[in-house]
């Protein structure tokens, strides 16, 4: 299996070949296009990478959330039983910063292992990819949720979790966690663009999926789907020219601010969050 860098490099190869031509072959616009900001027109606004073919369907992809009395639905109930004991621990505290979303918000999940604080005006490409593919996460998630209309383990009970509970949160649906898809897909574009910190990267995306169950908003299994569904929506990004363009200018700006001065994140922090991820995992 070849490893990133060399795929990667391929790949933005291809995408530069191809939006040269498209360069070559297309007039300039006389006045911003659709795709501009309304208010500022020199900065373009954000639409999803994937269209038409190119987006997967991912209720067809997905497993079925477990069936009513099943053997998986008792152990997702014997997790969320379980993990209501972790409220107060520094784990509950760890699933508690983990709700924050967002490209802004995945800078700092991945400050501990990236060894510093990524100011996000210093990484306009980085923010830009990742900002469009929360849109195509977005879409990957909505359709099995709105197929499958699973509830949520706090539903219908008082036990605690690391949120506020609202109606809005309570009205919408578990299966797969959203959560978890943009975490693990933003944890495996990360890699990517850092591959030799993919390791401690990727176990970092696994642990924010985690967050979920130990919060109390999603059961394992929503979690386990959402990991799959970051995957499908990962590989179809890869496939996408415009997506692998964006990926190659986001590489090399990050490359050089993480070579240069370094803003250590929280050290006490790091440390904690590092106790979690690396500690025992949620099995029950």
């Amino acid at each position: 299996m070849p490893r990133f860098p060399t795929a990667l490099a391929l790949l933005a190869l291809l995408a530069s070949a191809a939006q040269a031509e498209t360069t070559a072959q297309t007039p300039a616009p006389a006045a911003p296009s659709v795709a501009a900001d309304p208010v500022r027109p020199d900065k373009p606004a954000h639409k999803p990478y994937l269209t038409g073919a190119g987006v997967p369907d991912t209720v067809q992809i997905l497993p079925a959330p477990p069936a009513s009395h099943s053997t998986l639905e008792a152990a997702d109930r014997a997790a969320f039983n379980a993990t209501r004991a972790m409220k107060g621990s520094a784990r509950w505290e760890m699933a508690a910063t983990d709700v924050a979303e967002g490209a802004a918000a995945i800078l700092e999940t991945f400050a501990c292992v990236l060894g510093t604080r990524v100011d996000q005006a210093r990484v306009p490409a980085v923010i830009t990819l990742f900002e469009r593919a929360r849109l195509d996460i977005a879409a990957g998630t909505r359709g099995p949720k709105v197929h499958y209309r699973r509830l949520r383990p706090f539903v219908g009970n008082e036990a605690p979790i690391c949120v506020q509970r609202t109606q809005a949160l309570a009205d919408s649906f578990s299966y797969p966690s959203g959560h978890a898809t943009q975490g693990w897909a933003y944890a495996l574009i990360m890699a990517a663009l850092v591959p030799e910190k993919a390791t401690a990267i990727l176990a970092r995306g696994r642990a924010y999926g985690e967050s979920r169950v130990v919060c109390g908003v999603h059961w394992m299994s929503d979690v386990a789907a959402g990991r799959t569904n970051g995957s499908v929506i990962f590989a179809a990004l890869v496939g996408d020219a415009g997506f692998r363009a964006d990926f190659e200018r986001a590489r090399v700006e990050l490359s050089k601010v993480l070579a240069g001065e370094r803003k250590a994140p929280d050290q006490a922090f790091c440390a904690r969050e590092s106790e979690a991820v690396n500690g025992p995992g949620l099995e029950f």
